[in-house]
């Protein structure tokens, strides 16, 4: 197994500072908007977006929740292992927000497609736009894109991407692994 760096702490806090001025450009004060991290490794990313915005940024009172799809993916029932699923916390309205979901890693679109069932269960959403750390553009099942992308990645057959974060795994940086 190899693993080439695509991008160390550097480029990692770059990108993370363009995402940041993007929601600005389309969001402003986030008085209408809220962040909601897609568990389990979106709320990493999630929680360092929301700092940028209110320290470097000075965007104050934005709302973020955690939303777990366990439940909700089309997959969970083919897995051998007992399921265990993260904590929802979205402790705010949604009805007539706007919704930024936040991942890591957008690869065949079906997290995102839960997120979309599952986040109906908290109302209806004026609108949902996807702001993804790792696009995978090749390796779309469904027809879902990101709004906001940290990087573009053409990973193919058996490579993984695994992005870190200082928070969970001790540093930032992202992987592409080859099996």
């Amino acid at each position: 197994m190899s693993q080439k760096v695509l991008l160390n702490a550097t480029e990692v806090n770059i990108a993370l500072h363009r995402l940041a001025c993007q929601l600005i450009e389309n969001h402003d004060t986030f008085s209408e908007t809220v962040l909601i991290g897609i568990q389990p490794r979106g709320i990493f990313l999630a929680e360092r977006i929301k700092l940028l915005l209110e320290t470097s940024y000075k965007v104050k009172n934005i709302e973020l929740g955690y939303l777990d799809i366990t439940f909700y993916r089309d997959d969970f029932r083919r897995n051998d292992k007992p399921i265990e699923a993260s904590t929802t916390n979205i402790d705010f309205v949604i009805e007539n927000k706007k919704v930024v979901f936040v991942d890591d890693v957008l690869y065949t679109g079906r997290s995102i497609r839960a997120a979309l069932t599952a986040i109906q269960s908290f109302g209806r959403p004026l609108e949902i736009e996807l702001l993804t750390f790792i696009d995978r553009r090749f390796s779309r099942h469904l027809p879902i894109q990101p709004d906001y992308r940290g990087r573009q990645v053409d990973a193919i057959n058996n490579e993984k991407v695994k992005v870190c974060w200082k928070e969970n795994d001790g540093l930032d940086a992202v992987y592409l692994i080859n099996n």
